[in-house]
């Protein structure tokens, strides 16, 4: 089970129309062009994905549609998350899990929980679960951090949790994780930014955001550091660099949906509370990105 979420995983973006509503023909599209080019699996309904602002008949649809329009062929995740545990519970022993491989649980934000509390959390969460568990760290988002200590007490005693998503930029934390992590627990990066660095301390991959928008460029960097080729993967990593850190300058998913509409991808539509990028950014993506395709990384 573990294998198939080595490498990247896009945390995909949920397309509207100018109207707002859900833009399914694009969302197939993106799907596909994912598939199409490399992404080893593909995690909906995330923060990227704009879920908090989804009502619970639109989230149905969107995973009912993503499992159609995957038909098996990589592995599908769904997040399900939040800051109340029994809500959570609720909602899995209400989803049909059939054609999906994991769910990404993301730590309770706002609550700021003792990690006993995290713990226990995870741990009920894992125990009504019919599919394996990634929990997720992103103090940035959350407001607390998942320490190294409580995430190895859950990697090693709760079986149906498989994997950490690790958000917090902490290399530090990362490397005391996947140093003593067990054999059969994956530690995916859950920043663009610093996969480079994640990578070559030995991490599993990386669920990415820009690979949206750049999955080939992208998942070549990540098999390059699964193969120890960390010098054709830097040189991805410096070409990336600059566009990746433009993608969250002024929000995300904003950002990386600016780029989706400049590649015909999807409409640069964001729901309330996020709004469009700034006009100066804007210019400053479609020149990166037109440098990006003038000059392509991968010949």
């Amino acid at each position: 089970m573990i294998s198939k979420f080595k490498g990247t995983g896009t945390a995909i973006v949920t397309p509207f129309r100018k109207e707002g509503n859900i833009d399914f023909k694009s969302f197939e599209g993106l799907v596909e062009y994912q598939i199409k080019n490399g992404i080893n699996y593909i995690v909906f309904m995330g923060t990227t994905g704009e879920s908090v602002t989804l009502n619970r008949d639109e989230r149905a649809a969107v995973i009912n549609m993503a499992v159609e329009i995957v038909d098996g062929r990589v592995p599908v995740v769904i997040g399900i998350g939040g800051n109340n545990t029994q809500e959570i519970v609720n909602s899995i022993k209400e989803t049909d899990f059939n054609g999906i491989d994991a769910i990404l649980s993301v730590s309770p934000y706002y609550n700021k929980p003792q990690q006993k509390g995290i713990f226990r959390h995870y741990k009920t969460i894992a125990g009504v679960s019919p599919v394996p568990v990634i929990i997720y760290n992103v103090p940035s988002r959350t407001g607390s951090n998942i320490t190294a200590e409580t995430t190895l007490q859950l990697a090693h005693e709760v079986p149906n949790i498989m994997a950490v998503k690790e958000a917090s930029r902490d290399l530090c934390q990362c490397a005391r994780i996947i140093r003593d992590k067990p054999e059969n627990f994956l530690v995916i990066s859950g920043d663009d930014v610093t996969a480079l660095s994640f990578m070559a301390l030995g991490g599993d991959g990386i669920i990415s955001v820009i690979s949206n928008a750049l999955p080939a460029e992208f998942s070549a960097l990540v098999k390059h550091c699964l193969s120890n080729e960390f010098e054709k993967a830097r040189q991805i990593s410096f070409r990336l660099m600059d566009i990746i850190e433009g993608i969250y300058a002024d929000g995300s998913p904003s950002g990386v949906k600016a780029l989706l509409e400049m590649k015909g991808l999807c409409n640069n539509v964001v729901r309330l509370p996020l709004v469009k990028i700034n006009t100066a950014l804007q210019n400053q993506l479609a020149q990166m990105l037109q440098a990006l395709e003038n000059s392509p990384i991968l010949k």
